[in-house]
């Protein structure tokens, strides 16, 4: 009694925090409200917020992110400080702790608001029809080739260097991604959204260690993207951000339209590196199904193409270790703490969702 008489406000932020949360929690699987929720508020204010922060070309939220840093690293020196100078120091200490648990759960409860509730409205696959489905491995290794040949066909319309490695502009790839979805809204006019050039992040190496290609930031309504890993599949991952912009939760979904959109798409660049998400998801799946099958589609892949992805492995390679397992693991505890159950980890709902899309 005497911690919340010293400290009301922090307890009042506590309680409004707590409440919050669990409204959210109590109401989540009520799929009208949710519905409701993502349309009416939460979808309109990340937009409504993205028409200031794409006013300046740098990313809003990498600056946020450094601004966090660098106030966390000076607020320590003064706690410990206001800590070691206090008469009363348990109660200081709780004042701390209290006021630290209070700001996470705030950026937390905005977080769900603002990003959560999606999980719980209706997805893509609700809302387009395309659902993944069990497919046979025949069905699998047809998928594949498909995917296969459209990397065949658009492989030599893209700029290589003297190596013969895929070398287009990362300021082109970033300039032509608000025209990319517009050649699918007569087919999923529910996707219809004004585009802006997305994001890049200047320190970036960081996420390439974390093991992120970009990321949405709903506080800030901002796709960001890393230039600092290989540009091969820039382009669909662009688009798998968009995705994102457009309220679909679901990394696989995303993957989805990435692979969609991408190849429908009249830009040779982002069609190329469509296909070829799309071929590296189904060959995988078909590998693990059928290792013959994928040999004698292997075999058809030009060779740049096989440098191509021997390039983009080996960057990641060098980036495997503690942070990028320790940084992976947490996304992947947070997506299916949302009820995303694939999480990260699993292809199996894209390629499903593929074989829906080409064969049926």
């Amino acid at each position: 009694m005497k911690l919340i008489k010293k400290y009301p406000k922090l307890h009042i932020w506590l309680a409004a925090d707590g409440a919050l949360m669990a409204l959210f929690w109590l109401t989540r699987h009520n799929r009208a409200w949710m519905n409701a929720l993502t349309t009416h508020v939460t979808e309109p204010l990340k937009r409504g917020i993205a028409r200031f922060t794409y006013l300046v070309d740098f990313s809003v939220a990498e600056m946020i992110y450094i601004t966090a840093i660098l106030v966390g690293v000076l607020l320590v020196p003064c706690a410990i400080r206001a800590l070691v100078e206090s008469r009363h120091k348990w109660q200081t200490l709780y004042g701390m702790v209290l006021g630290a648990v209070c700001t996470a759960l705030s950026i937390y409860a905005g977080l769900t608001l603002l990003w959560g509730v999606n999980y719980y409205a209706d997805s893509f696959q609700e809302q387009s029809g395309i659902y993944a489905r069990e497919a046979s491995v025949e069905e699998l290794e047809e998928l594949t080739r498909i995917m296969a040949q459209g990397v065949i066909d658009t492989y030599d319309q893209v700029k290589r260097d003297e190596n013969g490695l895929f070398a287009e502009s990362r300021e082109d790839i970033f300039a032509a991604a608000p025209t990319i979805y517009q050649h699918i809204y007569d087919e999923f006019p529910f996707l219809e959204l004004t585009d802006r050039v997305p994001k890049a992040l200047v320190f970036s190496e960081p996420f390439s260690m974390m093991d992120f290609t970009g990321f949405f930031f709903p506080f800030t309504g901002e796709a960001n993207l890393n230039v600092h890993c290989p540009s091969l599949y820039l382009a669909s991952t662009i688009v798998h951000e968009l995705a994102h912009l457009r309220g679909i939760a679901s990394e696989q979904e995303c993957n989805f339209l990435a692979v969609v959109a991408s190849t429908a798409s009249d830009n040779p660049v982002y069609r190329y590196s469509g296909w070829l998400m799309g071929y590296v998801h189904a060959g995988n799946a078909l590998y693990r199904a059928d290792p013959e099958a994928w040999k004698a589609i292997r075999a058809t892949i030009p060779e740049e193409v096989v440098l191509d992805l021997r390039n983009h492995s080996a960057y990641w390679a060098a980036y495997e270790g503690p942070i990028n397992e320790a940084a992976s693991n947490a996304y992947d505890s947070f997506l299916k703490g949302y009820g995303d159950e694939d999480g990260i980890q699993s292809y199996g709902t894209v390629v499903d969702m593929l074989i829906t899309y080409y064969l049926d």
